[in-house]
Order: structure tokens, then sequence, then C-alpha cells
């Protein structure tokens, strides 16, 4: 029924930009939680006498529970589709973190947010799968960046609502367990609109149910404005179905890059947002100082993921990666230098801009570097490595914070980056405009 070929023949739709904003707003809820604990992690200090040896834990606990999460549930999407990973992956996250907000010590807390870290850790590769799944080649990025610009508006939120609830107790309730609550229950709103998704077409046609996913198709093309052309002829792309085709050629190599990228990519991407709470007290900001610079810093996440969206169809992937990458390296060092409060909101603000340009391009690419019955497989467990190595910068970089100081960290960030740089430029393949079919193709020899 030739269902790649209609998907990619298609406009951008009002029913793709619905799933678009629904995915978008997923993400939202997603990236607002990752950022909390270390945007509240000062404050926690106060409420439950929390040590510097304590907030290691606190601050990695989501991220080895989004490792878990990433790895297992990211099979799930291959195994039995989509929107159920979907639905499984925000019911979790929204139970545990609503129980986090009512925590009565720190251990507590921990355990609920390493549950909750289950639930977040597969919604970026699913999702990532899911729009590669759906969008046509041409639009794949630049709608991809859209839901991304959605969802980054998280972060902000998360910095100005701890900005404005910190300190305060409405209703009687401390302002931090609140920051709990709102995510808990914006995530079980949007778990609701979730039931509005249709399954990929793709995963369906890979799994032999090409009637099902006919008929999404047929809905698709119907609310298209003009008429469309005939598809073109599909490459004959192969669809492995074991996991091990990920360890042997042609596919180790595009898993081997991949998953040294999300290993450093973590180092500057989370590695920043998680800490810049924690560098500015080191700095010797005020708890209020510190929150205001880390909620003008975090403003540059939807704004640089807005500038993406231009671009990332007009710059080959891969290049686009390294370029963002270099200038992550070049602000964060920036960042680690400055010590007045105008160059820290302006570098910081730099900083999180090019790195959503960053994260865009390689939310798009890992999406599109593997057949259909692997995508999310592929992407989950690469994605895997990089919750794992984010649950590690406490332990790697708040020492090296500590002992050497800002600048050193950011250029151990830094050197990341230039590593991260070597491995895409060598080893990443081309993917830009090209249908997923053609791409899987080229990659067997097909």
């Amino acid at each position: 029924m030739q269902i790649a070929s209609r998907l990619d023949r298609l406009p951008v739709t009002r029913r793709h930009r619905y799933f678009v904003a629904v995915v978008g707003v997923v993400t939202f809820f997603d990236l607002y939680d990752l950022f909390l604990a270390a945007t509240i992690s000062t404050v926690l200090t106060k409420e439950f006498g929390v040590t510097a040896d304590l907030l290691k834990p606190l601050i990695a606990s989501a991220f080895v529970g989004a490792f878990v999460g990433a790895v297992f549930l990211g099979r799930l999407a291959d195994r039995l589709g989509r929107r159920r990973a979907f639905l499984v992956t925000l019911g979790i996250y929204s139970v545990f973190t609503l129980l986090g907000a009512f925590s009565t010590d720190v251990w507590m807390l921990v355990a609920c947010r390493f549950v909750a870290g289950i639930g977040i850790g597969a919604e970026l590769p699913v999702a990532d799968a899911y729009l590669a799944d759906l969008l046509p080649a041409r639009a794949r990025g630049r709608a991809t960046a859209w839901a991304y610009t959605i969802g980054f508006c998280g972060v902000p939120a998360a910095g100005f609502l701890a900005r404005a609830l910190v300190g305060h107790s409405p209703l009687g309730v401390d302002g931090w367990r609140w920051l709990f609550v709102i995510g808990a229950l914006g995530a079980a709103i949007v778990w609701g609109l979730r039931f509005t998704l249709p399954e990929s077409p793709r995963w369906l046609a890979a799994r032999g149910r090409e009637r099902e996913a006919d008929e999404i198709v047929r809905r698709l093309e119907a609310s298209a404005p003009q008429p469309l052309a005939e598809p073109e002829p599909e490459p004959p792309a192969p669809e492995p179905v074991r996991v091990s085709a990920l360890l042997r050629p042609p596919w180790f190599r595009r898993t081997a890059m991949l998953h040294v990228f999300q290993l450093l990519q973590a180092f500057g991407y989370y590695g920043f947002g998680s800490l810049v709470p924690i560098v500015l007290a080191a700095k010797g900001f005020s708890l209020v100082s510190s929150l205001t610079f880390s909620a003008l810093t975090f403003l540059g996440y939807p704004i640089g993921s807005a500038l993406s969206i231009p671009i990332i169809e007009r710059i080959e992937r891969k290049w686009l990666i390294v370029a963002s990458a270099a200038g992550m390296a070049v602000f964060g060092l920036a960042f680690g230098y400055s010590t007045s409060g105008v160059l820290i909101a302006v570098f910081g603000f730099c900083y999180t801009a090019v790195s959503n340009v960053f994260s865009n391009a390689f939310h798009t690419y890992q999406g599109e570097l593997f057949p259909t019955s692997l995508r999310a497989t592929a992407a989950g467990s690469a994605y895997a490595l990089s919750r794992l190595a984010t649950a590690a910068m406490p332990f790697i970089l708040l020492p090296v914070l500590q002992g050497a100081g800002a600048t050193t960290m950011y250029a151990v960030v830094a050197g990341a980056m230039v590593l991260l740089i070597i491995d895409v430029a060598i080893l990443g393949p081309r993917t830009t405009g090209e249908s997923l079919e053609t791409i899987a193709a080229r990659t067997s020899g097909a």
C-alpha cells in the first residue's frame, strides 16, 4: 500500500499540526520536570537539611530512573506501538510526581523522583520516533523543531514558577511542593489528549497491519488542501526485528556513533542546565538572585528552539549539530569566566539558545537513523546513556566545581563537546530531506 511514500508526499496538514502540538505539550512537562530538581535544590537544602553529599543523589535520582525507562520502555514502543508507550510513560510520571509533592523526607523524594524518572526516560525518544514516523520527509526537521519549541517552554516555566512560589506557602502548602503538583496535574491532562493521537502508520505497516495503516493515511490524505501527486516507488528498506541487529553491520557504525554522542552531549546539555543554580550559588549569589538568573538563562531554551525552525531543513543535520556544539563550548567557557550578573545572564542565555538549536537537530537526527522496527529501541537505548551520564554529572562536575571553580568545570564541558564534534563529523550520515526508507536502504546497501 506504499504507506511510507504516501506519508512523504503529503503537505503538512492541520492534522499534522495537531499531532505536533500534542507531542509538544507532552515534552513540555518532561522538560519542566527534568530541570525542576536543580532549580529548587538550594531550597531543599534548607527544607530537609540536605547536605552536599545528599544533594548529588537527589539531583541524580530522576536521571537514573530515566535511564531505566529509556532502555525498557523505548523497546516497548517498537513492540506494542508508539501510542501505548506514550500512555504508559506519562501515567508513571504523573502519579509519582504527585507523590513526590507529599514527601516527608529527602529519601522519599529521591524514591519518587526515581520512579517518575522511569516514565520520563522514554518520553523524548518515543516522541522522536513517533514524529519521524508520521511527518513528511521534507518537513520532518521543521515540524519536530516546532514540537520541541513548545516543549522547551517548560524549562523557563520551571524557573519562573520556582522564583514565584519558593519561599511562599499558598493555601498553607510549601511553594516547592506546588511545583510538583503543577507538573503532575498538567501531565494527567496531557495523558487524556494522548488518546486522540493515531498509532504510527509506519509501525503498523511494519507489523503487518496494513489495513489499519491505510485507514490512518487515508484520513491524513483527506485533510490535504490540494490534489496529491502519485506516490514515489519505495526502496526495499530492510526491516530487522531482533535488537541484536543494532550491534552488527550495517547498523553498528550508527549505533556506536549515537551512543558515544549521547554520553558526551549530557556534559554540554544537561550538565549545564541542571547545575546552573548551584554554579551561581558557588559564585556567591543569593538564593533569590540565583533563581532569577536561572530563570532568565532558561528563557534561551524556547527562544533557541524557535531559532532552529527556519534553518533546520536548510543545513545538513549533522553539520548543524557540529556547529551548535562548537557554540556551546565557546559560550560555556564564557559563562564560567563571568562574574558580573549582566555577563552571566547574557552568556547563559546564549548558551541555552544555541544548545536548543543543537537539541532540535539531534532529536530529529536520532529519529532518522534506523528502520521502523528498531527506531524507538535504538533511540531509547542511546538516550538512556545520556540519562545515565546526566545522573553521573553531579558526581563528576560538582567535585570539579567545588575544587577548581566554574571555569575549570566548563573547560571539562567544552572538552566533551570537542569529542562529540569529532564523533558526529566522522561517523554521522547525511539525512536531511530524505525519506526514512531511503536512509535505511542506503545504509544496508539495498
